[in-house]
């Protein structure tokens, strides 16, 4: 049974967007960042409810004092779920013609469209050892 984890959204400025996000009642749970990446993520969550989290990435300007701006919906990012078995639900979506975009080839995290083109990541609590055809098999484009 899958179990929905957040929804993640790109941000320009992360600093506005918690302040927005603390008027409607959320607060910060988490932050991590990526020095390697580039990258910073905050997840949010409306008190009690810490089990549905906004995460809000903010990808760091390549020049000091330049924002990245977001448009064509880029902003939005994925939906994301935690899976009992990647392999076998990437499997089971394939077989009835889902394209696989990043295939789960650290036994971890998988992503995939909806029909609409929504990206959906798929994530296993910890993490499968890796296995064939998933192991070797290339991204099919943005995931």
């Amino acid at each position: 049974m899958p179990k929905y984890l957040h929804t993640m959204i790109r941000v320009s400025d992360l600093d506005k967007t918690i302040a927005f996000f603390t008027l409607l009642g959320l607060r910060e749970v988490k932050r991590m960042e990526n020095a390697g990446g580039r990258y910073t993520l905050c997840f949010l969550a409306a008190p009690g409810d810490e089990s549905a989290l906004v995460e809000l990435t903010y990808n760091w300007p390549p020049e000091e004092g330049e924002a990245e701006h977001y448009t064509g919906g880029r902003n939005f990012g994925h939906l994301a779920y935690r899976v009992e078995n990647i392999y076998e639900t990437c499997q089971r979506l394939m077989d009835a013609g889902v394209t696989i975009n990043r295939p789960p080839r650290d036994g971890h995290m998988a992503f995939v469209r909806t029909p609409d083109g929504i990206s959906i990541e798929l994530l296993q609590d910890g993490h499968l050892e890796p296995a064939e055809p998933w192991a070797s098999m290339p991204n099919t484009g943005e995931w």
